[in-house]
């Protein structure tokens, strides 16, 4: 029995060194052809685990560069040799490959002795790898083929033939790497656990430090934990954990790393875990509540200008934003205030732009819901202030484009306007049965009135931004006409909003009632709907924002941005290309517009109660929105500094009106909120301290053209 044990041996070690042999040695024919393919596949693989990287964390931080979001599968950071502990060093080699500063990437030697009790055993389970191979391993599952099941199953199948390939790969590998470039990439690559990857994830997970700070019994923990990551769990197994530390300590007193006293000591050390061990928070509820909002329209924005999920999980890109932590706050602070956010059904969004002629950076994005993921606590992932999530509307709030579409049509801001109590229009569908009797069908008519009787019957064009009859608009309307006020609200910013539909979403061609197939501003054109200039539509928070930048910056429209710039994995800036700048209306338009909505803070303004209750004094613009039913409110104003809006509006499945008075807000019967309530008192509230210590900037002045024409 033990001669054919014997015999077997000779002829398992006969074979190996045959295939090991061809490792170096031409051949001819079949075999040749065999060897030459291998040689191939070594080669091309060696060349790839050089020239890949593997997967790497994408931070995302604010204006400051502090941090406030991360995005990987795998949370790996990069670290080069002389970061790296020599604790760590030493701990790892003792434990897993003592010679491997000796061998060229094969420890044959180890490999006979493993060959030995494998065959002893029965079995391949004895392996002998070297730290090169496995390197080669883990970056053949890990990085190779990461997504590639069939892949990571061939590179950790348990036969000889899968061994000798690794072998190859490791020697060649070790002919294009220093000893210490190998020790520092296998420590890059190799788990910790979860979707902890690498020397510095570990470190930060488990014990709050830097690879380059590694203590002796920290060292020992990680290199015993690579050996399975899940058995030694040391939060879930501590004592396995801490048995297979000391065992480590041990190996690195056998290696002469350590004097027995030393070991001793660090044998008796607690492991000393952070409490508890996690790793950074991935994605954009790990951004957390206040910046989960700004987080999520950055992953929107980059993945609407080239860039995947996949590749910002993997790419390990620094995306500096322009995002400001503290005006974020505020205006999160201030939207929970006017209405908290375990208020049912009643969401308030806050969104802030800065105006530019060559940017419009986005710093802040806020509502007074949570960003998360837990219903019952009134946390969602909807983007309330970036998407077109208000399905109610921005009420008057829109009447800004009909002013705009007429001062394009000659009229000054002091031009006088008809304001009658109430107006049936004969140019406009969409009436109501209480239309007087024309002897046509009142669907072919238009009716309203204002919302009481103490408008004049005739007034500047200034004084009705400020003082908001619906009736001056829609007369305005009919003059100007409804095309060029929907077109105006694209141009000036609304143009993610108005290329949804009346429902919010893109249109649908399949869509069984027709009005979902179509854009909001093919869907007003069309109908000849006089309500655009009084918005019964979706709308977006973050481009209302938007649209008092570009009237603020001279009528230059830019894309409201969340990024500052963005560096790879190299530390190289990347380009990255956006929607150009352009001129939306005429720079003296746009500054007549300005002054033309500058009377809304003062005397008869719809936001002039908000603004006494916070002490306002400053210039600007400003012009509040009520939707008909009081399911929506909003508020939109800007300073030279600051651009923002605010919508209050029900979330709910509901359509149920909003209510204010004593106590927290609420949804009831037919509502009574407006503009000038609510979002205007959310938005002086985090815009005057937004704007504490800053210069007062005067506005811009007007061309008597658009003054009195």
């Amino acid at each position: 029995m033990r001669t054919a044990s014997l015999a077997k041996l000779l002829g398992f070690c006969l074979v190996a060194g045959l295939l090991l042999a061809g490792m170096a040695l031409p051949v001819v024919g079949a075999a040749g052809l065999v060897s030459n393919r291998m040689s191939d596949y070594v080669a091309s693989t060696s060349v790839n685990m050089i020239d890949t990287p593997p997967p790497l964390m994408t931070t995302i931080t604010d204006k400051d560069g502090v941090p406030f979001a991360y995005l990987y599968d795998q949370y790996r950071v990069l670290t080069p040799p002389d970061r790296i502990a020599q604790t760590m060093k030493d701990a790892l080699i003792s434990a897993e490959d003592r010679r491997f500063y000796e061998h060229n990437g094969v420890d044959w030697l180890a490999t006979a002795r493993a060959a030995m009790r494998n065959q002893s055993e029965g079995t391949v389970s004895q392996g002998a790898s070297t730290i090169t191979q496995q390197y080669v391993k883990n970056h053949l599952v890990h990085v190779a083929s990461r997504e590639d099941v069939a892949g990571q199953k061939a590179a950790q199948e348990q036969t000889i033939a899968r061994k000798l390939r690794e072998a190859r790969i490791a020697m060649h590998v070790e002919t294009q790497l220093t000893k210490e470039e190998i020790l520092a990439r296998y420590l890059d690559v190799v788990p910790f656990g979860g979707t902890i990857f690498g020397i510095a994830a570990a470190s930060q997970a488990y014990f709050e430090t830097t690879p380059d700070k590694l203590t002796v019994p920290q060292a020992a923990m990680l290199a015993g934990l690579v050996n399975s990551p899940t058995f030694l769990d040391p939060e879930a197994r501590p004592d396995k954990a801490i048995e297979r530390r000391n065992m480590v300590i041990d190996l690195m007193l056998d290696n002469g790393k350590l004097s027995p006293e030393d070991a001793e000591v660090h044998k008796r050390a607690p492991l000393g875990l952070s409490t508890p061990v996690r790793p950074l928070p991935t994605g954009c509820v790990g951004a957390g509540p206040e910046f989960g909002f700004y987080c999520s329209y950055v992953v929107n924005y980059l993945t609407r200008n080239g860039y995947t999920l996949n590749e910002l999980k993997v790419g390990g890109y620094t995306i500096q934003t322009p995002m400001d932590r503290t005006l974020t706050v505020q205006a999160k602070q201030a939207a929970d205030a006017q209405v908290p956010k375990t208020t049912p059904g009643i969401a308030n969004t806050a969104a802030v732009v800065k105006p530019g002629k060559q940017r419009h950076d986005v710093v802040a994005l806020a509502a007074n819901r949570d960003y998360g993921l837990k219903k019952e606590e009134f946390q969602t992932q909807f983007d309330l202030p970036s998407g077109v999530e208000n399905k109610f509307g921005a009420g008057s709030v829109y009447k800004v484009f009909t002013a705009a579409a007429a001062l394009e049509k000659g009229y000054g801001i002091e031009t006088i306007v008809q304001s009658p109590t109430s107006h049936t229009s004969s140019v406009f569908r969409g009436g109501a049965p209480n239309c007087p009797p024309t002897g046509e069908p009142f669907t072919y008519w238009y009716c309203l009135s204002n919302f009481d009787g103490s408008y004049p019957p005739q007034m500047t064009l200034k004084e009705a931004l400020a003082t908001s009859p619906n009736t001056a608009f829609v007369i305005l309307e009919e003059k100007v006409g409804l095309d060029a006020a929907v077109d105006m609200a694209y141009r000036l910013g609304m143009r993610e909003t108005m290329a949804t539909n009346i429902a919010g979403v893109p249109p649908d061609p399949k869509a069984e009632q027709k009005e979902l197939r179509v854009s909001q501003s093919d869907f007003f054109k069309v109908n000849k709907n006089a309500s655009f200039t009084l918005s019964p539509a979706p709308t977006s928070t973050l481009e209302l924002a938007n649209v008092a930048a570009t009237v603020m910056s001279g009528g230059t429209w830019c894309p409201p941005t969340p990024i500052s710039k963005i560096i790879d994995r190299y530390g190289k800036q990347v380009e990255f290309r956006e929607t150009p700048c352009e001129q939306a209306v005429e720079e003296p338009l746009a500054n007549a517009l300005v002054a033309g909505l500058s009377a809304d803070f003062g005397g008869r303004g719809t936001a002039a109660a908000a603004a006494s209750q916070y002490g306002w004094k400053r210039p600007g613009l400003g012009k509040t929105g009520t939707t008909e039913a009081y399911k929506s409110a909003a508020f939109l104003g800007a300073t030279p500094d600051y651009a923002g809006a605010v919508q209050v509006f029900n979330d709910s499945t509901s359509p149920s009106g909003i209510c204010i008075g004593a106590g927290p807000p609420r949804l009831c019967g037919e509502g009574n909120i407006f503009g000038g309530t609510l979002p205007a008192r959310t938005w002086f509230d985090f815009m005057t301290k937004a704007h504490a210590g800053l210069p007062e900037k005067p506005l811009p002045p007007v061309e008597p053209r658009y003054i009195r024409p």
